[in-house]
């Protein structure tokens, strides 16, 4: 018996829907056909799928959730739409609108920070229970803006008394007397993307100003040494260039009402050759103490550019086949 294509029709409200579906210049809709054969036409008040029963089941559900998510108000993006058709074809699309109904933190400007993908629901769940979480995973997945949205959040509720964020200066080597300028000016760009995560929540002056009343800490990981953290949420980022004997000073800083997040790419290490990360080191060693997290977040869950997760998947391929 001959194959035949089937039909099926998606209501619309009004003509803005269908705007709001295909993203600007029809960008949405271009993604969504290159990975699929089925046709799809906007005519009138509905979208016409004609294809595969299969591929029309997986279309059919992903264009009825993302018309749910336009209809709350929330503005699409390529990795939304991508990542929902992921979610359709592996048979889990009714999670997506759990996912933007979790609101993490606002920005400055007002703008909601919703988890993206399951990876980073997980991930914030696991820093909300547990008081030490490492995040690893690839450059975009939200690891580290994600902690300091927390953090944020958690101070504002006065449920800790200051935010604590640190980082290894190693691109600077150990000593940084030979760099220009005063020690702030020496370690700062090491320190730019926390600086930038706060300035997104809080703004420029008011980080200043929190800084000045020890509201906020942004430091080098080896200003660390000799302290307890008490009452603090603590981040430290780039974790995968810290050696094994700075990871265990750092994680024996934990003091009373504490949190501690620890995020890293164990892909990017760039300490000298010879040296142990203490990232990796630290999941060998304490992967049975179930008090402390270890989420894993991967290439679904990067959340920048769309060819961000193509460049990962083609490291990725290249680290396989050199490994094999």
């Amino acid at each position: 018996m001959p194959y035949q294509n089937k039909t099926v029709r998606v209501k619309l409200r009004d003509h803005s829907e269908a705007a709001s579906l295909f993203g600007p210049q029809d960008v949405f809709l271009k993604q969504i056909e290159q990975n699929s054969t089925a046709k799809i036409v906007s005519r009138g008040g509905e979208i016409l799928l004609v294809g595969s029963e299969e591929e029309l089941q997986v279309l059919e559900q992903l264009f009825v959730a993302l018309l749910g998510l336009i209809r709350q108000g929330i503005t699409l993006t390529e990795r939304d739409v991508s990542y929902a058709y992921g979610l359709a074809q592996a048979g889990k699309i009714d999670e997506l609108q759990e996912l933007f109904q979790e609101e993490v933190g606002v920005t400055l400007k007002g703008q909601v920070v919703r988890v993206k993908s399951l990876g980073q629901r997980h991930y914030i769940t696991a820093i909300k229970k547990s008081d030490i979480v490492f995040g690893v995973g690839p450059a975009g997945t939200g690891k580290t803006f994600l902690a300091v949205v927390l953090a944020v959040m958690a101070l504002k509720a006065q449920q800790v008394n200051k935010i604590v964020l640190t980082r290894p200066a190693v691109e600077a080597g150990e000593n940084l007397g030979f760099l220009p300028g005063d020690l702030q000016e020496k370690v700062d760009p090491y320190l730019r993307p926390l600086y930038d995560s706060l300035y997104m929540m809080l703004g420029m002056e008011q980080v200043g100003r929190m800084m000045e009343r020890g509201l906020i800490e942004v430091a080098p990981l080896a200003y660390m040494r000799g302290r307890t953290l008490e009452d603090a949420f603590v981040i430290l980022d780039e974790a995968q260039n810290t050696t094994p004997e700075q990871m265990k000073m750092f994680l024996t800083r934990l003091g009373f009402g504490s949190k501690m997040v620890i995020t890293g790419d164990v892909t990017q290490v760039d300490l000298p050759r010879g040296k142990r990360s203490g990232l990796k080191e630290a999941e060998k060693i304490l992967n049975n103490v179930s008090e402390i997290r270890f989420v894993h977040l991967g290439q679904d869950d990067v959340v920048r550019h769309t060819l961000v997760q193509k460049i990962i998947d083609a490291y990725e391929q290249i680290d396989n086949e050199a490994s094999s």
